[in-house]
Parts: C-alpha cells; sequence; structure tokens
C-alpha cells in the first residue's frame, strides 16, 4: 500500500497530543477531561499510549450541550 493510503484512512489510535487536537482542547485541559472521566482513558501497544479515535467519538458526543435541556421544555417555550 502507497503512502496515498494513509491519507484514505484517518489513524485509529491518537497519540496524547493527536487526542487532544481531536478533540479541540490543550494537552492540558485534555488529560483533566482523561482524569475525571469526560474522556476515555488510552490504550496502551507494548511501549505506546494511544487514544481510540472511536471512543473519543463518543465520548466527545456524550459532553453536554451548551443548551442541554430537556427538548420537550423548550419545545413549551416555544409556544
Amino acid at each position: 500500500m502507497g503512502r496515498a493510503d494513509a491519507i484514505a484512512y484517518p489513524p485509529r489510535g491518537l497519540s496524547r497530543d493527536e487526542a487532544a487536537r481531536y478533540i479541540g482542547v490543550g494537552a492540558t485541559k485534555f488529560d483533566e477531561m482523561v482524569k475525571d472521566g469526560r474522556m476515555p482513558k488510552p490504550k496502551r501497544i507494548d511501549g505506546r499510549t494511544l487514544w481510540d479515535r472511536v471512543a473519543l467519538d463518543i465520548a466527545f458526543t456524550d459532553l453536554p450541550s451548551v443548551d442541554s435541556g430537556n427538548f420537550f421544555d423548550r419545545l413549551h417555550a416555544v409556544e
């Protein structure tokens, strides 16, 4: 497989810095989020520590939105 394949397939495992950039925060904030459980813990592959991109997607989706109130309460407020 050639170099073009690396572009076609984003890596599943991300380093700490890559994972932090992926979700849009700095490394220190990312560390805090891993520690408090908002982001997943890493996986170990031999001597490497990597974060699963799919697990990051799930954790990011689970973060509260700016307006995280009940959908039906918001509908009532519009009436």
